[in-house]
């Protein structure tokens, strides 16, 4: 059994984790309120992107446009959402095994995949598999984001895209739905419109100026955009609650481990007074 002095500073040390892990749960507590305000406030902009682009690819204007086009998929772009930190619970683990089931589908299929990693953790995750194709690497994304961000993913995506390097573009994120409840999830970015491809809505005549070429270039950047960063809000929202809830069951851990500990401590600090009692009574009585 473990003496008095290691019992105190196993205690000592336990305490000293607590406060870190629940100073963790505070600040992504925090963090999570304003995560969650922003994937809210947007997720209806972003929604309403998708209804548009499903819209515009029923429409005989959209017909040979570059980002509409409809190909057999032999090559594929995944755009992989993650954190830069650890200590998020299964938040990373989830989302890899999202990439790794992509993966095997994809060979199943024999379909080229390539990926662009967003996060460090899950570049050092996808930099490890064999055979993985990453085409490109965003680490360190600031707390507040402004959309900007991944813009040049977005490009990169476009123009592989384009120049038919690649016949489809999905992205893999956590989608937020509670602070309870988070879902890992793959949506089709490119082609535009197929996301919502069997969702049906009224197609009426359409007016472009000045002329539909330019006006879907602008706006299918945009729209499809506007989906990416809502992914990555998403992400960002459900990184943090499920940070905030692997910190608030750490800290629980730790004050039960206390609780545990503090009484093997009383039970030993018991038994040496008992024992010194039967000592000094063993002493009295062989004096006598």
């Amino acid at each position: 059994m473990p003496s008095q002095r290691q019992l105190k500073g196993r205690i000592r040390s336990v305490k000293n984790t607590k406060q870190i892990t629940k100073a963790m749960q505070m600040v992504a507590a925090s963090k999570m309120r304003r995560a969650q305000e922003a994937t809210i406030a947007s997720a209806m902009y972003a929604e309403t992107a998708r209804k548009i682009l499903a819209h515009l690819a029923q429409l005989g204007s959209t017909d040979g446009h570059p980002l509409f086009e409809q190909r057999e998929v032999k090559s594929r772009l995944l755009i992989v959402i993650a954190s830069d930190k650890g200590l998020a619970g299964a938040y990373n683990t989830n989302v890899a095994k999202a990439y790794i089931k992509e993966l095997l589908s994809d060979e199943a299929a024999k379909i080229d995949t390539k990926a662009i990693a967003v996060g460090r953790k899950v570049t050092q995750f996808a930099t490890r598999l064999k055979g993985a194709v990453i085409e490109g690497v965003y680490e360190d994304l600031p707390e507040v984001l402004d959309g900007s961000e991944l813009r040049a993913a977005l490009d990169s995506a476009y123009k592989m895209f384009v120049e038919g390097e690649v016949d489809a573009v999905d992205v893999i994120y956590t989608q937020y739905v509670s602070s309870i409840t988070q879902t890992p999830k793959v949506e089709r970015l490119l082609p535009a419109g197929k996301a919502a491809s069997d969702e049906k809505y009224t197609a009426t005549d359409v007016l472009f100026e000045p002329d539909a070429e330019t006006v879907l270039e602008a706006v299918v950047y945009r729209l499809v955009g506007a989906q990416l960063f809502q992914a990555l809000l998403d992400a960002r929202a459900s990184e943090h609650s499920m940070r905030m809830m692997a910190m608030k069951n750490a800290t629980d851990n730790a004050s039960d481990l206390i609780d545990d500990l503090t009484l093997a401590m009383n039970k030993a600090r018991q038994a040496a007074i008992t024992q010194e009692l039967a000592e000094i009574s063993g002493g009295s009585e062989a004096m006598k």
